[in-house]
């Protein structure tokens, strides 16, 4: 059964996630309503992103020849998170082509099992000097297939 998508009522689960990262929340996180501004919700998404990235050694921010450019990205906000609330970021590709990545990211508040908030956005992965599409290098490509959910 495929998990449930954005536009879908029903809540997304922590276990439709294979991978997961524990995010601090900030008091300036918090906006003059008393919760996590939305903004920074995106930051929470490229946290967990490009920190599994990074410790997986399939991306070298500083030096590496691929870089991943951002071309799309989603959020839909279920329940408010705040400051000083744990946040855990579940993370899971949807789709992994030959260039281009698919990351489905829930954001789950202390130990919560429904998601906060449930989103995406897709990397695509182009030469660091001519910005042309490359195919993922494969140490990456070993990594995010490892991350690939099923009917997700």
């Amino acid at each position: 059964m495929a998990e449930p998508q954005p536009t879908d009522r029903a809540p997304v689960r922590r276990e439709a996630f294979p991978h997961h990262r524990s995010i601090t929340t900030r008091w300036m996180d918090n906006d003059i309503y008393g919760h996590v501004n939305n903004v920074v919700y995106y930051s929470f998404f490229d946290t967990a992103v490009n920190a599994a990235l990074i410790e997986a050694g399939g991306l070298d921010i500083h030096a590496g020849p691929v870089i991943g450019l951002v071309v799309e990205s989603q959020c839909r906000y279920v329940r408010p998170l705040a400051f000083p609330e744990p946040v855990t970021a579940g993370l899971r590709v949807g789709r992994l082509g030959n260039s281009s990545v698919r990351y489905e990211i829930g954001l789950f508040a202390g130990q919560e099992d429904a998601a906060a908030a449930f989103g995406h956005f897709v990397h695509v992965y182009v030469d660091r000097q001519t910005r042309r599409p490359v195919p993922l290098p494969a140490d990456m490509r070993a990594f995010l297939e490892g991350l690939v959910v099923s009917g997700a």
